[in-house]
């Protein structure tokens, strides 16, 4: 009798709930293959959209960053003014060193 307890119990509870668990877990692999390719496809047009956005921004960075020619304009410039500046005040400085 004991073995055919056993026997009914395998046939009747064990095997349908492991044939159960199978597809359970089969159908879960299955998502989450589906769900891995989805975010590995976003994350690539993601890449793609960033890797886009910086060659412009470069490229626009380029377009407006200052050559050395301009900065050595303005560095001229600059230093023409700032004599003139001095020079005017060790005039004013020569005054006021007399009185």
């Amino acid at each position: 009798m004991d073995h055919l307890d056993l026997a009914w119990w395998v046939t009747a509870v064990e095997l349908p709930t492991l044939g159960g668990l199978f597809v359970m877990i089969w159908r879960t692999r299955s998502e989450v293959d589906t769900r891995l390719d989805d975010v590995n496809h976003k994350l690539d047009v993601g890449m793609s959209q960033s890797r886009e956005a910086l060659a412009a921004y470069k490229l626009e960075v380029a377009k407006t960053y200052a050559t050395t020619g301009t900065l050595k304009d303005v560095e001229r410039r600059l230093t023409e003014h700032l004599v003139r500046i001095e020079a005017k005040l060790d005039a004013v400085g020569g005054v006021g060193a007399r009185l």
